[in-house]
């Protein structure tokens, strides 16, 4: 073994403890929420895998971003590919282990990697362009200053650098071949490196390609290792959990609500329609309604929150943002994925603080603010537009709940609304009994 397999394989050894270090605790966040079993209909969910997360059916509601995305997408997928023979390269000390037993197939495959890295170069300028110099409204709003901003042009700009390796690295290899240089197997005609090679590193010595492949190809590994350790505290986690999210997306539909058992069995109760026995025992104990917190939220919408991918077409559909309202769905899936993480970090500094005990003092409510909620129409055009079938309306839902039932509180036009329901079963309120004019004679 060499020094570069060493070096190569220690490396490894440490990305991978890092990395599941740093995933795991993305599991525990998710988990903070409460269980929820979505795993019926598994036919009904694997085919919208394959046509949301696959297919990237939501994305083509508009066309340039889609296509420009979907380069990006496909390069990423088929590049594993070209990783996986990195991989082995790096751990045998050989180099392009599938190119001879592979033949023409593989030289299919890697000029395919090639024209879509091409691709994916042209989309991430073209997306650079449109966050730096056109200022793209939905990438304007106050929740993407600062980080969320900066963490977008990390990733364009590590996607660079991660295409200039691999044309470096096939680049000089191609020249290396002609050569007839040991250990550059013949890879075939590449349609990109094929003419870039001689073009640009033709005239330069074998020794400094041999240099420039090597830098090329380490290149690649690093910032493919960079990426793993990077996402977790990206918004481009949505690479790994856009498939499940979809997969445990839930089937009902668009807008109907869950009931809450508890409020459903005390109208039961009130209206006489169950048995004594099968009445909710009596507490002194005021249950709580609705969601306060992270742990209050199902498991599946912490999910959706480390989900989004920040790309703002929910608020850019809001029809209570477009007309100046403070409300912003993408705001509030960031919301809830940022206390995800300050109640993770919590848990790690305090051991005898666990999910079921937590008490920071803190909930959504100081994140989210009454006026956001408000403001939401529930008209499900952010659930519509999301892309990965993230629901910010469900979270919005539940928060209302509490802030209406558990603290009796809410617009004051509301809670009228409400208690005239409560005392007469009608809107407005009357001075007689709704069905009371079922009783006259």
């Amino acid at each position: 073994m060499d020094i570069g397999q060493i070096i190569f394989l220690l490396l490894l050894i440490v990305v991978l403890y890092i990395s599941a270090k740093l995933y795991s605790r993305i599991w525990r966040n998710i988990h903070l929420g409460k269980k929820e079993s979505l795993r019926d209909q598994p036919a009904r969910r694997i085919r919208q895998v394959l046509l949301v997360a696959f297919g990237q059916k939501k994305m083509f509601k508009r066309i340039v971003p889609a296509i420009f995305h979907l380069f990006i997408y496909l390069a990423f997928l088929l590049t594993q590919i070209e990783l996986i023979e990195i991989l082995l390269d790096g751990l045998t000390g050989r180099h392009r282990i599938f190119a001879t037993s592979l033949g023409g197939f593989y030289t299919f495959v890697i000029g395919f990697i090639e024209i879509l890295s091409v691709l994916a170069l042209i989309a991430t300028i073209a997306f650079i362009v449109r966050r730096v110099i056109l200022k793209v409204a939905r990438f304007q709003q106050p929740e993407m200053w600062g980080w969320p901003s900066r963490d977008a042009l990390i990733i364009l700009t590590l996607e660079l650098v991660l295409i200039f390796g691999i044309l470096t690295m096939n680049s000089a290899d191609v020249v290396l071949q002609a050569r007839a240089v040991p250990h550059f197997p013949d890879t075939g005609e590449l349609p990109i490196s094929g003419w870039l090679g001689p073009a640009l590193l033709g005239g330069m010595e074998t020794s400094t390609l041999i240099i420039l492949e090597r830098f090329g190809w380490w290149l690649h590994i690093l910032v493919v290792f960079g990426f793993l350790i990077y996402l977790p505290i990206s918004k481009h986690l949505h690479i790994l959990l856009a498939f499940p999210n979809t997969y445990f997306a839930r089937l009902a539909p668009k807008g109907k609500m869950k009931n809450m058992p508890e409020v459903m069995n005390e109208v039961k109760s009130m209206l006489g329609l169950t048995e004594e026995e099968d009445a909710p025992p009596m507490t002194d104990e005021l249950p709580e309604f609705g969601a306060a917190d992270v742990m209050d939220l199902s498991w599946k919408n912490v999910l959706d929150a480390y989900t989004c991918t920040e790309c703002g077409r929910c608020t850019a559909e809001c029809p209570a943002n477009i007309t100046g309202k403070k409300l912003s769905p993408r705001k509030i899936m960031m919301d809830v994925r940022d206390r995800a993480e300050e109640i993770g970090k919590t848990l790690d500094t305090n051991p005898e603080m666990t999910r079921q005990n937590y008490d920071d003092g803190k909930n959504l409510f100081d994140r989210i603010t009454p006026e956001e909620l408000h403001a939401c129409t529930t008209c499900n055009a952010c659930v519509e537009a999301c892309p990965v079938l993230i629901n910010p309306l469900d979270i919005i839902l539940q928060m209302r709940r509490y802030e209406i039932l558990t603290l009796a509180s809410g617009p004051s036009d509301w809670t009228s609304m409400f208690n005239s329901m409560e005392n007469t079963g009608a809107v407005w309120q009357v001075p007689e009994e709704r069905d009371a004019w079922t009783k006259n004679d």
